[in-house]
C-alpha cells in the first residue's frame, strides 16, 4: 500500500525533483539490506541518536526507543528496504498508462480518488502482483535484517536453516527446511516473472 501511494505521487503529482526521485529508486534497489538496518540502529538503537537526544534533554538514564529488537523493528526495516521493490514495477506500469483516460475521467467529473480506483488501479494490478510476489520472495529469504536487528521473536526460513545447521548441528532438519525454502522461492519467483512480463518491468 505504501509503495502504491508513493508511486502514485511520483508518477502523477508534479513536484520539484520528481524525476530525480524516480531515478534514485533504481539506485536504492542496489543497496544491501543490512545497510538499512545499520542506519536504523544508528538512529533508533539503544545508543542511537534518538535515545541520545532524549537522555540529553530529559536527563533520563536511557531513551524510550527499544523497538528495533522486536518484530516491530524488523517490520520497520523491511518496509523501509522493500517498498522501492514494489514501486519499481508500478512506475513502469504508470509510464505506459494512457493519460487520455485520466483526462476523460477528470472531464466527466470524476474525483482523484475515483480515478485512482476505477482507472489507475485496474491497470496497476499486474504490477502490484509483480512487486508483491518479488517482495514476498525477498522477505521469505531475509537473513541480514533479522540478524542485525537481533530480534529474538522473528524467525525466517534462512534463520531457521542457520539455527538448525550452525547452532544445533541438526543437518537433516536444516536440509529439509532449505528444500522447503527453495521450493517456495522458485514458485514465487515464477509468479513474479509471469506477471512482470505483462507490465514490461
Amino acid at each position: 500500500m505504501l509503495g502504491f501511494a508513493l508511486a502514485l505521487v511520483i508518477a502523477f503529482v508534479p513536484f520539484p525533483g520528481g524525476k530525480a526521485v524516480a531515478k534514485s529508486i533504481d539506485v536504492f534497489l542496489s543497496f544491501p539490506s543490512f545497510l538499512i538496518t545499520l542506519a536504523l540502529l544508528f538512529v533508533y538503537g539503544t545508543v542511537g541518536m534518538a535515545n541520545g537526544m532524549w537522555t540529553d534533554v530529559t536527563g533520563a538514564s536511557e531513551g524510550p526507543f527499544h523497538f528495533l529488537t522486536t518484530p516491530w523493528g524488523v517490520l520497520l526495516a523491511e518496509i523501509t528496504y522493500f517498498t522501492p521493490f514494489v514501486m519499481r514495477p508500478l512506475l513502469a506500469a504508470f509510464s505506459q498508462l494512457d493519460t487520455a483516460q485520466l483526462e476523460v475521467a477528470s472531464s466527466l467529473g470524476a474525483r482523484p480518488a475515483r480515478i485512482v480506483r476505477t482507472v489507475i488501479l485496474p491497470e496497476a494490478l499486474p504490477a502490484l502482483a509483480a512487486g508483491g510476489s518479488l517482495v514476498l520472495v525477498m522477505c521469505l529469504n531475509e537473513f541480514g535484517i533479522v540478524l542485525f536487528t537481533g530480534a529474538k521473536d522473528v524467525t525466517t526460513l534462512p534463520m531457521l536453516v542457520y539455527g538448525k545447521a550452525i547452532l544445533e548441528s541438526d543437518y537433516p532438519a536444516a536440509c529439509a527446511v532449505a528444500v522447503v525454502n527453495i521450493a517456495l522461492s522458485v514458485g514465487l519467483y515464477t509468479l513474479y516473472r509471469t506477471v512482470s512480463r505483462r507490465v514490461g518491468a
